[in-house]
């Protein structure tokens, strides 16, 4: 009845936008506070106000965010651009949560809430609501009986929407066999719809310059990227990584992507000096002992490497040709739409273990992502095992109470088997997207890349474009594994390759999405707006407005 109710409230002109005002003013709804962000934005906007290069020169700059923490984040980026000269408009859909309806009596009262905070930023930066904009349109938000097939976007881009929603709806499940009936699609497709065609009103009306857009890739991020695209549009997409105080973006690209043709065509003939060799193999280090290094803050195994030939007799294998099969995370956003010869990276995993357990002369380890731990999905392992229950070639042994076939080994999540030690002892590497695969490299082992990652393609990996060309190079390095190792020049790539993405690609910027108040503390606005600060991240902000970026 309430929820009713305030569907019914929510088509009435002004209710929401009334009610917020006579009994919540200046107060958040619900769970959706700014109430942080609200108390330093007076002094966010005078530092801004006060800066020397206020006066510069600059572009139309729109940025789009959704939920808390990317608004509080593009308003940041935005007020300190605005301090560099730029007009800059910032747009936003003040959905708290990407997966749960939200009645649109509420979500007109998150809306005035946010116009509120915003109100006082107006002479620096103008906040825009692509919900005002959206009623304009003659569809409601959020309700199943709505046929949002009628809602007149541009056929290319209505498509781009539905593939959105799609990847929304795995990465949310962590499922790559998705029911496009269900209700989360239906809710995704339904806001980055909205999304879309709100988006393309507003820009078809004031064309910015540029848009800046976080990730790009999912949620309406991805549908509003679409847009600027569909217009011919420049936009930039970022997003963070493992390291502090460094971002990723790229120019017309989803950064997730994390497209590094330009990057490596300018650094591949390079060699690295002494001085670069020593940090890439002190950051390798670190990885391969599960401890953390410089700014990283992510460990990247359970336990310190204990030698490949303990974990070959700790796993009992045997000194037949091993083949090292690292998994990605079901529906991580780094495998979502990167299949090159399967359906996804599912598909390619069951077909890929099927055809090797057929392979009594070898032995498979298949390495499930530590990722898994902080997931809710299925388990790579999980699938894996359900492949040979419903296989007909082995339903029948499974059913009879036999294990997976005894050359299968299959290194769970829990385990505190490093993955390093694995590589020493590989034959052959297998990855669809993983970092693992260009680490795999680096130890000189043979490696077949089955899924778009950043490092296919770069001159030291196997590169299948077809089902049947992976399986002629796995029968063709089995045969002569010796054969196939990594010459110097290629593991030398690989490590040159290494360096350049995790020191070249990032680049310096003060104000980490994770560690947002702590960095804001270290680095406040009127520092990096400083002659300090604009040593240090000039660049990086010339780049994110959509200058050429310059390789060094």
């Amino acid at each position: 009845m309430k929820s009713a109710f305030k569907q019914f409230l929510g088509e009435i002109p002004l209710t929401a936008e009334v009610y917020w005002h006579l009994r919540q003013r200046g107060k958040p709804t619900g769970g959706f506070s700014f109430r942080k962000f609200q108390a330093a934005l007076p002094v966010f906007c005078a530092q801004a106000a006060a800066s020397p290069l206020r006066n510069q020169p600059g572009k139309h700059v729109l940025l789009f965010a959704t939920l808390r923490y990317w608004i509080e984040h593009a308003a940041m980026l935005g007020l300190s651009l605005a301090g560099m000269g730029h007009k800059v408009t910032l747009a936003y859909l003040p959905y708290s949560h990407w997966q749960k309806p939200l009645s649109r009596f509420d979500l007109r009262r998150q809306n005035t809430y946010i116009q509120h905070i915003f109100k006082d930023a107006s002479p620096l930066m103008q906040a825009v609501s692509f919900l005002d904009f959206s009623q304009e349109q003659p569809f409601k938000i959020d309700g199943a009986e709505n046929d949002i097939t009628n809602i007149p976007l541009p056929d290319e881009l209505r498509q781009s929407i539905e593939a959105i929603a799609l990847e929304d709806t795995q990465y949310i499940q962590q499922m790559e066999d998705i029911d496009r009936n269900g209700k989360l699609y239906r809710l995704r497709l339904e806001r980055n719809t909205l999304a879309a065609q709100a988006a393309l009103c507003w820009m078809s009306k004031d064309r910015p310059d540029i848009v800046i857009i976080p990730s790009g890739s999912i949620l309406e991020f991805g549908a509003v990227f679409h847009v600027t695209r569909h217009l011919g549009i420049p936009a930039v997409t970022y997003e963070f990584g493992e390291q502090r105080r460094r971002i990723w973006f790229g120019l017309n690209t989803k950064i997730m992507r994390q497209e590094t043709q330009e990057m490596w065509a300018a650094y591949q003939d390079r060699s690295l000096t002494e001085e670069q060799w020593e940090r890439v193999r002190a950051l390798y280090a670190s990885r391969q002992s599960a401890s953390l290094w410089e700014n990283f803050s992510r460990r990247w195994q359970g336990a310190p490497g204990e030698g490949g030939e303990k974990v070959r007799a700790s796993l009992g294998l045997n000194w037949r040709p091993i083949v090292l099969l690292a998994a990605n995370v079901i529906g991580d956003s780094l495998t979502l739409g990167r299949q090159v010869f399967t359906e996804n990276m599912t598909d390619w995993l069951v077909r890929a273990t099927l055809a090797l357990a057929q392979r009594p002369d070898i032995q498979l380890v298949l390495r499930v992502h530590p990722g898994e731990r902080y997931t809710t999905g299925p388990s790579v392992a999980q699938v894996v095992g359900q492949a040979f229950t419903t296989s007909p070639h082995w339903a029948k042994r499974v059913s009879e109470g036999q294990a997976l076939p005894e050359n299968i080994h299959v290194i769970p999540v829990d385990s505190l088997v490093n993955t390093y030690d694995l590589m020493q002892i590989a034959d052959l590497g297998l990855v669809y997207t993983t970092t693992v695969g260009l680490e795999t490299a680096m130890s000189g082992v043979p490696v077949i890349v089955a899924g778009q990652t950043h490092y296919r393609g770069k001159g030291f990996t196997l590169d299948p474009n077809s089902w049947d060309e992976f399986i002629k190079m796995l029968t063709d390095i089995l045969t002569d594994p010796a054969r196939y190792r990594l010459s110097r020049q290629q593991v030398e790539s690989a490590w040159s390759y290494a360096y350049r993405f995790f020191f070249d690609f990032p680049m310096p910027f003060p104000w980490h999405l994770l560690h947002f108040w702590e960095d804001i503390n270290e680095w406040p606005m009127r520092r990096v707006l400083s002659d300090e600060g604009q040593t240090q991240f000039a660049a990086t902000f010339s780049s994110l407005v959509g200058e050429p970026r310059l390789w060094k």
